[in-house]
């Protein structure tokens, strides 16, 4: 079997960004935001394959999840602690938009108060593109360059502006250049987030968006295989007409992973992960039965790629 392209792993990009000894692991944080397609600011009803509850671990679901960022991951330490006795951790700000619905200096406070907690070395915010206004962008800069690594987590999902439109993004693909480029300029670590097998994309499309995305300046890539997921506006669509969607299987979605890594891997940016999984009494459709390192091992054995470890980094999932 021909060996493929050598691409960075999302562990390796982890024990770059924070040298040292123990494992790198990623914990959940709730800060209690919406969306502004959600709450009215852009439009209502979110996105139409978005259900939040299937990419928020349980453990950030307690009652003082939001107001004690504290206790929470206090709690996230415990939890992974069992695996793993020499361990640092990178608060995670994941479900919804973490920069959106208050003020710059209250959302500085609260990712502070997370950089605060012992063995706790930095910060992921999950945002979206149109929510990053410049004087939190610079007192972002600021923290990274005196306090602790900040990375942003963008979600992307396409940068074809027909299918941003279709799934009610709410914001353009040059929107998520302008906000890539002003996250750059503060010198923070950037990463975009794409869903493969939005309706109505080619393989060709899919691939596009690859080939602008690693034109930008950023740190990593994150996808995922579409998934129907229960209470949303798809999972009213697929029961309708499940041929309006054409949902990869493991091995249509492995053909199109080796061409990723080939586009991905001579630029150096890590990939974070190429699927998710959603939880059983959420997901619709597809179900493959493969979890995340699964799948990976399948890609790898399928496709001859080879990739980097670090022994430094963790990451679940």
């Amino acid at each position: 079997m021909t060996v493929r392209a050598t691409y960075k792993t999302y562990a390796q990009f982890l024990a770059e960004k924070f040298p040292g000894n123990g494992k790198i692991q990623k914990i959940g944080v709730s800060l209690g935001t919406s969306c502004p397609n959600r709450d009215g600011t852009l439009g209502t009803g979110g996105c139409a394959y978005c259900n939040n509850s299937s990419f928020s671990p349980d453990y950030i679901h307690a009652k003082d999840a939001i107001r004690n960022i504290g206790r929470t991951l206090e709690k996230g330490k415990n939890f992974f602690g069992r695996k793993y006795s020499d361990m640092r951790f990178v608060a995670y700000f994941q479900s919804y938009t973490n920069t959106h619905g208050d003020t710059v200096s209250n959302l500085m406070q609260c990712y502070r108060q997370a950089a605060s907690v012992r063995d706790v070395v930095g910060v992921i915010i999950g945002t979206r593109p149109d929510c990053l206004p410049d004087a939190l962008l610079h007192e972002l800069g600021e923290m990274n360059r005196n306090e602790c690594p900040v990375i942003l987590e963008f979600g992307a999902e396409s940068s074809h502006n027909a299918t941003l439109s279709a799934v009610n993004r709410c914001h353009t693909w040059e929107t998520t250049v302008d906000a890539v480029t002003r996250a750059s300029n503060e010198d923070l670590s950037v990463g975009l987030h794409f869903i493969m097998g939005l309706p109505g994309e080619s393989r060709d499309m899919m691939l596009e968006t690859v080939r602008r995305a690693v034109n930008l300046p950023i740190d990593t890539l994150k996808f995922h295989q579409l998934q129907i997921i229960r209470g949303t506006r798809f999972a009213n669509e697929y029961e309708e007409d499940p041929t309006k969607f054409n949902l990869f299987t493991p091995e249509s979605y492995i053909s199109l992973c080796r061409d990723i890594i080939d586009l991905v891997a001579p630029t150096g940016i890590a990939i974070e992960r190429f699927v998710s999984q959603a939880p059983d009494n959420l997901l619709v459709a597809p179900r493959w039965g493969l979890k995340n390192y699964q799948f990976v091992n399948l890609l790898n054995s399928k496709t001859g790629s080879k990739v980097f470890s670090a022994q430094a980094g963790y990451h679940n999932g």
